[in-house]
């Protein structure tokens, strides 16, 4: 894949680009302020961004804004947004503007090669990736919604599905059958009043556009 990189730690940075290469992917452009993100983005044109959310020369969120004008500009455009801490209204607004192709990691993800390999391929093929810690925040923060009406394997199965897993990954991590992960998607559908698909992936993405439109 041809890949955009956006981060201001040298040190990260040129680690994201050894890993990268080294897994036979191509860094076409690395930059590392705000400024510099938006055209790389319009120049290359890259498979996937990965994008720290703070960079110079405000530390504020010059990334999200950035990530978020190039989806504007180029539809459909994949971006693995990286963050230091959980920033729930952050990873909100990411996923307002758009879930296909959308990632928010936590940079402690990045050690985690696998997770972190497996995450960058799934968001540029179009699918979503969120850091299980930050779809925790999502789930846990709001009181008062639908939500509140789930058990907790339901729970447990919305949490996994927010996270980008098919219903095959989600057996293997509860140690169920793909019958009872099924039944339980059902019954959160049910719940939160989501219409039913037969598509694993469009059944993601509706569950995290709904909790990027929750209110808080």
């Amino acid at each position: 894949m041809r890949v955009v990189i956006a981060e201001d730690n040298a040190l990260l940075r040129e680690g994201l680009v050894l890993l990268l290469t080294s897994s036979g992917h191509e860094c076409v452009a690395v930059v590392g302020t705000g400024p510099e993100i938006l055209p790389a983005l319009l120049e290359h044109r890259p498979d996937i961004a990965v994008l720290d959310v703070r960079m110079p020369p405000h530390f504020r969120d010059e990334g999200l804004r950035a990530a978020l004008d190039a989806r504007e500009r180029i539809p459909g455009l994949p971006v693995l947004v990286l963050s230091q801490y959980v920033e729930e209204s952050y990873a909100a607004e990411l996923l307002t503007g758009g879930t296909s192709g959308v990632g928010y990691l936590l940079k402690d993800r990045v050690g985690r090669v696998d997770e972190f390999l497996d995450a960058l391929e799934r968001v540029a093929a179009g699918g979503t990736a969120l850091d299980p810690e930050v779809v925790t925040e999502l789930l846990t923060r709001r009181r008062d919604t639908p939500l509140d009406s789930l058990t907790p394997r339901e729970r447990e199965v919305l949490k996994l599905m927010a996270e980008g897993h098919d219903n095959t990954t989600i057996a293997s991590t509860l140690v169920v059958t793909e019958r009872a992960v099924s039944k339980h998607i059902g019954n959160v559908f049910l719940k939160l009043g989501l219409p039913p698909s037969d598509s694993g992936h469009r059944r993601v993405l509706a569950v995290l556009a709904y909790l990027a439109h929750t209110p808080q």
